[in-house]
């Protein structure tokens, strides 16, 4: 064998073993890797089933008690259920929603479809990032100021309702937002190939092309608005009329359950009232409650996912 064929065997045989050495140096980085993130997950689930598994067992023998959730609460919260706070919680959830949706929609859209490259769409994202970044502390004490106090609403459900809206709008909006710019553009050019103008192309296919995120989008901030506290500590009040009749339209009662103008009580500023009470009774309720709220808001997280992916098996026909 020729020296030079000898060299060339020796730099093939150098680079084979090179070859190896990194190879198994990337694998065992990969395995390394995997370890580390495998090891993180694993703790964030073992955190959120340990806090799901106390908060249930501390609050679960409550939560079944013959008529916690159908007896209005007594003593000041610490006896009775929590009726009028379950209802109270779901009606701030439904005009916040009546109210954010239709505002975050047509915000999302204007980003999207309408708004030029420039100072108006910078000037309106900035917006919407520094709503979503106040503390709740802030949008609550505004809102009392603000609805409460000028426009002389006082605590109210109302009032409540539109404080929540604030925190809901950035969300949505970022949801619908991303939901539209998901879509195709094939689907666009297609659309205006048609002779569709720009709004019956958002109209018509557009937005139905988006509806499973934007209907995930929905509940999944609802069960964030669910469970806020702080902002209605200041706006909507922490107690709700002795008796409420919920078979009354007279809006203009105190005791009609449908009232917007009377003070509410949601299960969150519940827990907040009773907790410093101290008794074993009243403990026991904010177990209970706060079992119920966290089975809420689980639930809102399931029913999202099963409605989004029924609504993307609907609209892509799959």
């Amino acid at each position: 064998m020729s020296l030079a064929a000898r060299g060339r065997r020796l730099v093939a045989s150098t680079r084979i073993h090179i070859d190896e050495a990194r190879l198994g140096r990337v694998q065992k980085q990969d395995r390394i890797a995997t370890g580390v993130l495998t090891a993180i997950v694993a703790i964030v689930m073992l955190i959120v089933i340990s806090m799901v598994a106390y908060i249930l067992f501390e609050g679960i023998s409550t939560l079944f008690q013959p008529g916690f959730l159908t007896e209005p609460s007594r003593a000041n919260g610490t006896q009775g259920g929590v009726l009028y706070q379950l209802f109270d919680s779901f009606y701030l959830l439904l005009i916040t929603l009546i109210i954010s949706v239709p505002i975050s929609l047509g915000g999302a859209v204007f980003l999207v479809e309408y708004a030029p490259n420039g100072p108006i769409r910078d000037i309106a994202s900035t917006a919407i990032e520094t709503l979503s970044s106040l503390p709740s502390i802030v949008v609550g004490m505004f809102g009392f100021l603000v609805f409460s106090v000028q426009l002389g609403w006082k605590y109210s459900i109302i009032s409540g309702a539109v404080a929540l809206t604030m925190f809901n709008i950035p969300i949505l909006v970022r949801v619908i937002q991303q939901a539209l710019e998901d879509v195709p553009q094939a689907q666009r050019d297609a659309c205006l190939a048609m002779g569709l103008t720009r709004w019956e192309a958002t109209l018509h296919i557009l937005i139905p092309e988006a509806m499973p995120a934007i209907v995930t989008g929905i509940v999944l901030s609802a069960g964030r608005v669910f469970g806020e506290a702080a902002a209605l500590l200041f706006t909507s009040g922490m107690s709700s009329p002795v008796r409420l009749n919920f078979l009354s339209f007279n809006l203009s009662s105190p005791t009609c359950a449908w009232n917007v103008f009377r003070p509410g009580e949601s299960l969150a500023v519940h827990i907040y009232k009773i907790y410093g009470e101290g008794s074993p009774e009243a403990q026991q309720i904010v177990w209970g409650t706060a079992a119920l709220l966290m089975i809420c808001v689980l639930l809102f997280n399931v029913i999202a996912r099963i409605v989004g992916k029924q609504l993307a098996r609907k609209m892509t026909a799959e």
